[in-house]
């Protein structure tokens, strides 16, 4: 008990982050309360506020660790194939979404509401996932996958990403006796087959 008091202020946040944010692979946001981190991280309910002011400061904070966690987790690998890295990434949020579907699908649900700030986080992290097929990709690259990088292609991208979120989401509770491997190449070949070869 000792050693979690002689945590830096900066430390102490970061570890009640984390916590929040693996509570919430679990749970929903409405039920990652004060009251549980605080028992789960063996602190007191004051102390808490004392790095977040309010319950919605905490998710907030927690969210914005969480949608960083998914950037990070589904970032495409180093394979020079195009398709590849995409299938990659698409696997890797497929992953994480599994995993932390409680918190994920409230997370959408709570974006699609009124929380202004949550609104802008699932934003930021939606365009991130997206753009970054255009921003880390070759012309050659865009060519393999039938992208040309233009206003009209990356709107169209943003639909698919919100196309395979909502595929994934629903495919998560009823798979419905699609596999894992079908799932991504269907979500995949949909990117792929979205536009006309240049």
């Amino acid at each position: 008990m000792s050693a979690r008091t002689r945590l830096t202020p900066e430390a102490r946040r970061e570890q009640l982050l984390e916590l929040g944010v693996r509570m919430l692979a679990t749970r929903s946001l409405e039920e990652l309360s004060i009251d549980a981190l605080a028992e789960e991280a063996g602190i007191s309910r004051g102390l808490l506020y004392h790095y977040f002011r309010t319950k919605a400061d905490f998710h907030e904070a927690v969210v914005e660790r969480a949608a960083a966690d998914v950037v990070r987790l589904t970032a495409p690998s180093g394979d020079p194939d195009p398709l590849v890295r995409l299938l990659s990434s698409v696997r890797a949020y497929v992953d994480y979404v599994e995993t932390n579907q409680a918190g994920y699908t409230s997370l959408v649900q709570r974006a699609a509401g009124g929380n202004d700030r949550l609104r802008e986080i699932y934003e930021t992290t939606r365009a991130a996932l997206t753009d970054r097929i255009f921003d880390a990709a070759s012309p050659e690259d865009l060519v393999a996958l039938g992208l040309v990088d233009d206003a009209a292609t990356r709107l169209m991208v943003r639909g698919w990403g919100a196309l395979v979120e909502d595929v994934v989401l629903a495919w998560v509770r009823a798979p419905a006796g699609i596999s894992k491997d079908e799932l991504i190449t269907l979500v995949t070949n949909a990117l792929v087959g979205l536009l006309p070869r240049p």
